[in-house]
């Protein structure tokens, strides 16, 4: 059904009915509901904490012996809260919290190169992100701690973290 034909048939419908609709769709589907609540009640620190602690735990588990440290987990959250449109600058701070904990990860453990690979993707998307949404002046000495890091713990793929860092334009 196009858009088109969506907007035709829900105006033709009565306010009951609509209501109706919307009360279904928040019943029997998680993202519908999980973007009504967020709508009405956004938490977005909770949200964010929860996240961190999440992410964390993938990094420094509490409750089981190994690691998993998969960048996916910091992802699927980033996603969804840009999905929901939450404040640019908690996604920021969740992007680079996620590269933080990533590297205290690595100074710790032997990783192997994928997880540098995963790593470079986030800081570039991080960049590209701050960038974007004009949050560098917020989060320049963040970025630059990070970079840093990676130079300290020789980090490999550096010409790929270069060019990240180079489009920041931070003179």
């Amino acid at each position: 059904m196009s858009k088109r034909a969506l907007k035709k048939y829900l105006a033709s419908l009565p306010k009951p009915a609509l209501e109706e609709q919307v009360m279904d769709l928040y019943e029997r589907f998680a993202p519908v509901k999980k973007y009504y609540d967020f709508a009405f009640n956004p938490k977005e620190d909770k949200l964010i904490q929860e996240a961190k602690s999440r992410i964390s735990n993938e990094y420094f588990p509490v409750k089981r012996r190994r690691p998993r440290a998969r960048r996916s987990v910091a992802q699927k959250y980033i996603r969804q809260f840009r999905t929901l449109g939450m404040a640019p600058f908690l996604i920021a701070d969740l992007m680079l919290f996620n590269l933080e904990i990533a590297q205290t990860f690595s100074r710790e453990k032997k990783v192997p190169e994928a997880f540098y690979r995963s790593m470079l993707n986030s800081f570039t998307e991080a960049t590209q992100y701050l960038v974007q949404e004009a949050l560098l002046s917020d989060f320049k000495d963040r970025i630059l701690s990070i970079y840093e890091e990676i130079s300290i713990q020789e980090w490999p793929l550096k010409d790929g973290f270069n060019r990240a860092i180079d489009i920041l334009d931070l003179d």
